[in-house]
Order: structure tokens, then sequence, then C-alpha cells
């Protein structure tokens, strides 16, 4: 169930390049638990939109089942949108970016929907470098069943029921470099002033880029044996590079002090820069990022930010050469040109 939100608008809300608010890029109203992580997640994706002037009937918002999939009806009310099968929602993309590549795809799944019943599809929606933001609301528990606990729990974390897992967890940022992604980062939820930045950035990314977004689950997992309470979360964030987006047309600039930056061009022309805290954090070295993830798990914190992306290699719509303009657009002498090209095509395997 859903329900709308009052239409009233205070006259002095600031605007964007479309003359659009804020207000214009929201969803229905939330029936999430009160203080559920995805609230901030959709108030985050929210801000990025309208920051970056995304006409919102140009951007498809797809996802799978669970709590975290509930939450694209609460952006983005003018986009287009699909709710899809559990697990399912790589395959539904895939076929959509097919046929029209000239919208913004945003993905919002969870932990159960992308690391368990998913997990098939997550890899090959990777290692395709479907050109698509896929962000992941990861709390360790399956919120919407009653708190049982994901495939991303780590080993020995228990649950509210004091449940503990038996089990090594599935890091799915290691995965998604292990996959072929060409931009990978990890966030948490309470940290807005990172996330916004990340998410612009990773629209803004030719190719597949995935957001790994700790998202405390207020109802079955915030106890204190838990690695995905707020308050552990909170205290074991370790940063690895820190990102802020610069759009083309207005520059923003982060407090960093003097931390090292770089500035890396993304295809659109915007300027992504980053900022190291760790000094030797290379975010252009894979193996790296893989290994630093896992060393920081080993002394049991949480590696955010930016933790690798490559701007120049080839989405999945120039790996496949497929046509330029969408196929939505193509006439229909074009899609199927008739006997005499498939006489054609016969004669030149005899």
């Amino acid at each position: 169930m859903s329900y709308r939100k009052p239409q009233f608008r205070h006259p002095r809300l600031e605007v964007n390049d479309l003359g659009l608010t804020h207000r214009d890029y929201e969803g229905a109203l939330s029936t999430l638990c009160a203080g559920c992580g995805h609230d901030a997640i959709t108030a985050a994706v929210t801000q990025a939109c309208a920051e970056l002037s995304l006409p919102p009937h140009r951007i498809a918002k797809i996802s799978g089942i669970g709590c975290s999939s509930k939450a694209p009806n609460y952006f983005l009310n003018h986009a287009h949108g699909f709710n899809t099968v559990h697990g399912r929602m790589p395959s539904v993309a895939t076929g959509a970016n097919m046929a029209n590549r000239d919208l913004i795809y945003l993905g919002m799944s969870g932990d159960g929907d992308s690391a368990s019943i998913g997990f098939g599809q997550f890899a090959h929606v990777v290692r395709r470098r479907l050109n698509m933001l896929y962000m992941v609301a990861n709390n360790g528990v399956y919120g919407l069943t009653k708190g049982q606990l994901a495939a991303t729990a780590e080993q020995g974390m228990k649950n509210k029921a004091g449940e503990a897992s038996l089990f090594t967890d599935i890091d799915l940022c290691v995965s998604a470099l292990q996959f072929g992604a060409t931009f990978v980062a990890r966030s948490f939820s309470g940290d807005k002033a990172q996330l916004v930045p990340l998410i612009k950035a990773a629209i803004s990314h030719k190719g597949f880029a995935f957001i790994d977004i700790i998202s405390p689950c207020v109802t079955f997992n915030n106890n204190p044996d838990s690695t995905r309470s707020y308050d552990y979360v909170h205290d074991h964030i370790v940063t690895a590079a820190v990102a802020d987006f610069v759009p083309v047309k207005q520059e923003i600039r982060c407090e960093n002090g003097d931390a090292d930056s770089e500035d890396i061009c993304l295809h659109d022309g915007s300027i992504l820069r980053l900022s190291r805290i760790q000094p030797d954090y290379d975010a252009h070295d894979r193996l790296h990022a893989m290994a630093r993830i896992e060393q920081v798990k080993a002394e049991g914190k949480i590696l955010t930010g930016l933790m690798y992306i490559d701007p120049e290699a080839d989405d999945y719509h120039e790996i496949n050469q497929t046509t330029d303009t969408p196929l939505n657009a193509l006439k229909q002498e074009t899609l199927c040109p008739g006997n005499h090209v498939l006489q054609t095509i016969n004669e030149s395997f005899r």
C-alpha cells in the first residue's frame, strides 16, 4: 500500500535547470518502518537526480522483491517503473536497456534479492557491463520476512532473535570487482554527504556502476551483536577515497583540507574529483581495491567510498556493436527488411 504526499509546495523552493524543485523528484509517502535506512537512500536519490537536472521521464527505476525493492515507489514519481519477480531485476533491466538505450536505468535491490536468489543474475549483469546504476540496500537480514540472516551477514553476526551466522559472507563489492564492474563504491545510508556525490557520479558513469549501501534494519538488526546496526557501522567506517561530483556547469567542492586529489573526466564531460583519505589508495587498481576491502574487514571495520573506477571501459552496447538508434525507434522496414534480404543471407551460407 502507498499513500500520496501533500501537494503543498513552498513558493521559494530552489529550482534546477529544468525549473523543477526536489519535490518534483519525490514519490509516494513511505510505509517502511520509521527510521529505516532505505528512506535515507530515497532522499539521497531524490537529491542527486534533482541536482543533476535529470528529466524524470527519461529515468527507468527497476527493482525486485523486498523492503529495498519497495523503495523506488518513494522516489521519482514521474519516472518509468517496474517491480519485477524476486531476484530477476537484472534480466528485466537488460531487456529494457536493449529496447531503449536512451533511458537512464536505476536498479534498486537488497541483500536477499541480489546475494541469494538473484546472485546468478547479479553476476551476469555485472560481467555484461550494462549501462546502469545498480544499488543494493544492505542490512544483513530479510526484513520483509521478519529478520532471517542474509548471505551478506558476516560469520558470527547475530540478529535480533539471537541467531548467529554460521557461514562466511558474500561481499557484493568484491564480487562486483571480480565480475568486471567499472564503478564500485560502498556507502552508509546515514552519511548523505558521501552518498549523494557517489550516486551522481555513478549515474554519469558509462557502463555498470555498483553501490553497496549499508542500510541498518531498525526492526530486526539494530542490536548490539549485529555488525549492521547504526552504532556499529558508524563506529567502524574507514574511508578509501572521497568522491565529489562536479557537473559541467557548476563546480562543487568538498572539504578535504590538504588531502591528495585527482580529477577524472567522465564521458558526459562531468568531473569526478577523488580525494584520498588513505595516501596509498589507488582507485584505478582493481586488485588493490579487492585486497583493501578484505584487509579492512579482517580488522573488524567497513571500507566505504569510491573503491574502483575505470572511465574508459566499453559498455554492453559497444561490446556487442548494437545500433546507435534505440530499437523502439527503428521503423518496421529496418527491423524486418523483407524476404529478399533473408534470401540474400541464406545464399551467403550456401
